[in-house]
């Protein structure tokens, strides 16, 4: 059976979510191509940040072998450990304060906690944040332009970037997809670059991360550690991160998912 390069190219992205990795003989039997061509495959989809190319011409899923993951999925993983996290974000929140949010499932559940806040101004990249907090009639919501990233409803680009350097934002919470010494980091690198310049617009930026993220880097690097203000997450940092954090000057907050509702922990500050 003949297949176009963008049918074949899913099939191979297909394959290795599913598997992890495969060989670049398994890629010439299974997609019926030549090495030639499978290798033009895996140097075009390699470039996406999608894949890397292993020794002997395979490859594997992502970055240290690792997929992104969709935002469906990742809402229905974690749940009670996510909830801890975001009330423990809104409990940083005063009345009056202009607050950041990120595209993610976290941040989406901290959207959901401020719904409970009054006199906020929220700005946000995020379609699916701004639609949730749309019928808060005490939240006034700002949604940057942009153009739709379909995995996590973020909207990036230079659009984005360009409405966000008119903006003043008190607190910023951001979602990142690993976390280690070097700093924090995503798989998109159009998300990364929005992170940055609402970064650059906002007072104090806080991570919020579940356990899953420590010590995990990503694709593509967002911030350094001494970058942010705090962080938030349901997981111990480990004693290299944790050190980390504390030469940063980073406040670590551990929200325990038994106490969701309360206000969490605060570990440490260096």
């Amino acid at each position: 059976m003949t297949r176009n390069k963008s049918e074949r190219q899913q099939l191979v992205l297909d394959y290795l979510e599913r598997f992890g990795a495969i060989s670049l003989q398994e890629l010439t039997e299974k997609f019926e191509c030549s090495e030639a061509t499978a290798r033009r495959d895996l140097e075009e989809l390699e470039k996406t940040g999608r894949l890397i190319r292993t020794m002997g011409g395979g490859a594997k899923y992502g970055s240290g072998g690792v997929r992104e993951v969709s935002f469906h999925e990742k809402q229905s993983e974690l749940y009670p450990e996510k909830e801890a996290i975001a009330e423990k974000a809104a409990s940083l929140v005063s009345e009056g304060d202009v607050v950041g949010l990120t595209g993610g499932s976290t941040t989406f559940m901290i959207a959901r906690a401020l719904k409970k806040k009054r006199n906020l101004t929220i700005v946000t990249n995020a379609v699916n944040i701004a639609m949730e907090l749309a019928d808060s009639e005490s939240l006034q919501v700002v949604l940057t332009g942009g153009v739709l990233r379909g995995n996590s409803f973020e909207l990036c680009g230079p659009l984005a970037e360009q409405a966000v350097q008119s903006l003043n934002i008190h607190k910023m919470f951001m979602g990142v997809d690993g976390v280690a010494v070097h700093g924090v980091s995503t798989y998109s690198e159009l998300e990364a670059n929005i992170a940055k310049r609402l970064m650059e617009r906002s007072g104090e930026t806080i991570a919020v991360f579940d356990h899953t993220k420590i010590g995990k880097p990503s694709l593509f690097h967002v911030a350094s550690l001494s970058e942010l203000k705090a962080c938030i997450t349901d997981g111990a940092p480990g004693p290299e991160l944790g050190e980390a954090l504390m030469s940063a000057n980073v406040d670590v907050y551990r929200a325990s998912p038994s106490a969701a509702g309360s206000t969490g922990e605060k570990e440490g500050q260096g």
